[in-house]
């Protein structure tokens, strides 16, 4: 006589294996309710960046207006030209845009590492305890809540030939002209006000160190150097590269403070951005269109390289 199959052993909770799996399987109710709470996000993001770059690309596809070649006659729409606006980089008319590239490059590198240093060191005078520690604190984020157009004007006013900076040093350059003067002008000024906000970043990664670490590596005798090396960089590591992506990304896109400090079409501080606006102003919307989209696709290529190549060191330090 056959006897019957043993009906299969619960589980600690109580549950089979199929039950588990029905129970921790999503229901289509969950899945439409996640949905119905991005779409507003999603939409915004459509809305604010998609129809931009859009619209972006296709102006980018039609040139300025001016003599039609066939006609002879003064055209006041604007022709098409397809990617003639991209291609001409390539070409004698992209010096100037290559000028514009280096520009905005080397002021993002010439920028975030005086950054980084000076922001670590702010934050590890805001987070000990000292008496002020508050004054301290607010005075040092005093720079960054400037806004940049008055920052600017301050920092015009320093190096200007009679101003603060050639006092100081007893000479007479002149910073506001072509040349790297130009550049060290800018450099200063924008670490001046952004090493703050480095600081404040890096500041929340160390205030969440357990202090007990510290005291621990005392204890073994570990002097001061080792424990900044061994303990408070490997932990302050995923906010400081919070803080140096979005300085990066900032810088890169760096306008305001070398118009209003150095001047437009200055060729030793011209950026990108300044570049596309300048296009724009002598209203060619066409080239103005196609450096704002250049300029867009290399500020995501190196915010993409930075993520993964950084990002998941910190996940595995995470782990």
């Amino acid at each position: 006589m056959a006897t019957a199959a043993a009906p299969p052993r619960p589980t600690i909770t109580g549950r089979n294996p199929r039950e588990r799996e029905t129970a921790t399987r999503p229901h289509s109710g969950q899945g439409r309710l996640a949905v119905l709470l991005v779409s507003p996000t999603v939409l915004v993001l459509l809305l604010v960046v998609g129809f931009p770059l859009v619209e972006a690309f296709r102006q980018s596809l039609y040139g300025a207006p001016g003599i039609d070649p066939v006609t002879g006659f003064v055209n006041d729409a604007e022709p098409f030209v397809g990617l003639r606006n991209f291609t001409d980089i390539f070409t004698d008319q992209g010096e100037r845009f290559w000028n514009a590239i280096g520009n905005t490059t080397f002021f993002g590198v010439a920028t975030i590492v005086p950054e980084v240093v000076i922001g670590m060191v702010m934050a590890l005078l805001m987070a000990r305890a000292l008496r002020g520690r508050g004054l301290i604190r607010s005075a040092i984020l005093i720079p960054w809540a400037i806004p940049t157009a008055i920052s600017g004007l301050l920092w015009s006013w320093i190096f200007n030939v009679d101003g603060v900076a050639n006092r100081i040093f007893g000479t007479s350059v002149l910073w506001a002209t072509e040349g790297f003067q130009a550049k060290a002008a800018i450099i200063i000024a924008e670490v001046w006000k952004t090493a703050p906000f480095v600081g404040l970043l890096t500041l929340a990664g160390l205030l969440i160190i357990p202090e007990e670490l510290y005291e621990a590596a005392r204890i073994d005798g570990a002097s001061a150097w080792q424990r900044f090396v061994n303990i408070t960089l490997p932990l302050v590591k995923p906010s400081l590269t919070v803080a140096v992506l979005f300085r990066l990304l900032d810088a890169l896109r760096m306008f305001d403070l070398p118009y209003i400090l150095i001047g437009p079409r200055k060729s030793s501080v011209e950026t990108l951005s300044m570049l596309a606006q300048n296009e724009a102003y002598n209203v060619r919307y066409g080239a103005a269109a196609a450096y704002a989209i250049i300029l867009f696709g290399y500020v995501s290529v190196i915010a993409f390289v930075f993520v993964k190549v950084l990002g998941a060191n910190i996940i595995d330090s995470k782990g």
